[in-house]
Formats: C-alpha cells, sequence, structure tokens
C-alpha cells in the first residue's frame, strides 16, 4: 500500500485515561481530533456519551467535523474471562456491533482479556477464544468486522509472545481479526517486527504508540518503536484496510490531550502518512 493511501485517525482513550479529570463529552473529542488534522477517530464505549443510543445523530456530528468512524472500541468489567458472563458479555458486543453497522467499514475492537476472574490463569484462553470467536460470528451476521485489541495493563490475558500464540491458536482468523498496538506489544515481545509478520493476515488496522526503552509510555517517534518499519509491514498485510490510529497515554498527553493529538498527527506527516 502506498503511504499516499494510508489514513490517520486518532483513539479517544487519550482523554479516557484521565477519568474524572476529564469533564468534555463525545462533541469536544470529536473538535479536537478535526482540530488536530486527523481523518478518522476510534470512540470506544465509555466516551460515546448521549449517542449511544443514536447512532444517526453521531454519524451527523461526524459528518459535521469531516471524520470517519474507523472503529468502535468495547471492553467488559469480565475480561472476557469469565463463563458465567460470557452471555451477557455477548449481548453488549452485540449492542456496539449494531451500532457500527451504521457506519460503512467500521469495525468493533474488543479489549484483550485482562484476568480479572478467579482461577488457574490458563484456563482463560479458552473462555476468552470462545467470546471472540461468537462475537466474530455475530459480526459476520451484521457485516461488521470484529477484532481483538491487545493490552499490558495490569494482569493481562495478551501480554508475551507465548500468549499471542495460544490465544490466537484458538481463534478463527477469518471470524475475528487483530488490531495490533505498538506499545503495548513492545511491552511484552522482543521483536515486535517478528510478532506483526508472523500474524500479518489477521490484521485489520494499526494502534500506534510509543514506549522508551523501560516499556514506559513516550510520545511518537521519542521511543523504541520502529515506526517505518511496522508501517511499511503492516502496510503489506492481506486484510489491512489503511488506518493507522494513532492512541497516546504518555504524561505528556495527561497534561494536555489536544496537543499531544496534535504533535503526533505531526510525526505522522514526518513518516509520509
Amino acid at each position: 500500500m502506498h503511504a499516499n493511501a494510508l489514513k490517520v485517525g486518532c483513539q479517544t482513550f487519550t482523554w479516557e485515561m484521565l477519568g474524572l479529570a476529564w469533564t468534555g463529552g463525545p462533541d469536544d473529542l470529536l473538535a479536537a481530533i478535526a482540530a488536530g488534522g486527523y481523518a478518522g477517530i476510534e470512540i470506544t464505549d465509555t466516551m460515546i456519551g448521549a449517542y449511544a443510543d443514536d447512532p444517526d445523530a453521531f454519524a451527523a456530528a461526524l459528518a459535521g467535523h469531516g471524520l470517519t468512524l474507523v472503529s468502535f472500541a468495547c471492553g467488559a468489567k469480565s475480561g472476557y474471562t469469565l463463563k458465567e458472563a460470557i452471555e451477557a458479555d455477548l449481548d453488549r458486543v452485540r449492542r456496539w456491533i449494531d451500532f457500527a453497522g451504521r457506519f460503512p467499514g467500521a469495525l468493533v475492537s474488543m479489549g484483550s482479556a485482562t484476568v480479572v476472574s478467579e482461577g488457574p490463569r490458563e484456563d482463560k484462553f479458552a473462555i476468552a477464544a470462545e467470546i471472540y470467536n461468537r462475537a466474530g460470528e455475530i459480526g459476520r451476521a451484521a457485516g461488521v468486522e470484529v477484532a481483538v485489541h491487545p493490552s499490558s495493563h495490569h494482569n493481562t490475558l495478551l501480554f508475551d509472545r507465548p500468549d499471542y500464540d495460544r490465544l490466537f491458536a484458538m481463534l478463527d482468523a477469518d471470524l475475528v481479526g487483530w488490531v495490533p498496538d505498538t506499545g503495548h506489544i513492545l511491552r511484552g515481545h522482543p521483536d515486535i517486527l517478528d510478532t506483526l509478520a508472523t500474524y500479518r493476515d489477521r490484521i485489520r488496522y494499526l494502534h500506534l504508540k510509543d514506549v522508551d526503552a523501560e516499556g514506559r509510555w513516550a510520545m511518537l517517534g521519542e521511543g523504541v518503536c520502529p515506526n517505518a518499519a511496522v508501517i511499511e509491514l503492516v502496510a503489506a498485510a492481506p486484510r489491512f484496510n489503511g488506518w493507522l490510529v494513532l492512541e497516546e497515554e504518555s504524561d505528556t498527553a495527561a497534561s494536555d490531550p489536544a496537543a499531544a493529538v496534535r504533535r503526533n498527527r505531526e510525526t505522522m506527516r514526518g513518516l509520509g502518512a
């Protein structure tokens, strides 16, 4: 894929991580992201606000800012690892798949399983795989692609390469895609490029963020992520849709999210996107 075909979106977690310090709403996010020079947005179930029950109004708001919905990201308190919560988790995912279906090309991104339930960690992989695969079936019926997004926070089920290998072996690669997140991968994988190359056929779009050598969040381009090599590899993946979604979690973003995402967009221009 030529660099000119790449599209750059922004993930709203940069604001969500502020917690109670963030008092704005989804319209404020759209305004800041559009002003930052982005073409698209990935919004979360936590940040969608009053638009959760009105996708048509959200579509109008996006159009007013010249933005495309790249993906709708959702999680679950169960961490997708609790057997007795499977049906409730899938009901919530079904809701967001229906929402995303209003937006042509939009995906639903399911956060990686975080081990919050009791019992052996190894037993949680099969529970998570069942939820992801069944969500993929729901998405296929609705014409919406579903993908897994990794995390390296807390006691995640997806941290190092053996975790990825184990879960991905249980997933239907046609039903369930992957949203690689460079920052989260770097915190648990010695060779990010090998992981990306191994599972390139699963990649749907890319989350770009950076970490320093100790795994602490850094502004894009100021850490150890080999951004140019990552983009080149991912852009050649057969099911990559062209979207690079920037997500910033550094201390710089915590002090001024809008300024941080503007700066990251300039960094991407320097990389030709």
